[in-house]
């Protein structure tokens, strides 16, 4: 079973259109997810704050800035 997880932080609008688009696909693919702020660790803010929105597939970097929701669902196919 696959799992999805979005790092952002409050405040960010792409962060906002991420969260839709993995909440969408998701869903609809009974996949669970979670969603992480970079401001909860030092070492998160340090590695990804000039990609947020972050989308991780089973621990692995997928996207960063924006989700494609066709190339996630093809991620969370195989």
């Amino acid at each position: 079973m696959h799992r999805i997880t979005l790092l952002g932080k409050p405040g960010c609008h792409l962060c906002d259109d991420a969260r839709e688009v993995v909440a969408r696909v998701a869903g609809e693919l009974g996949v669970s997810w979670e969603e992480i702020s970079i401001d909860s660790s030092e070492e998160l803010r340090e590695k990804y704050w000039e990609m947020i929105p972050v989308t991780l597939v089973d621990g692995v970097q997928h996207d960063f800035w924006r989700v494609d929701e066709a190339r996630l669902r093809a991620a969370l196919s195989t």
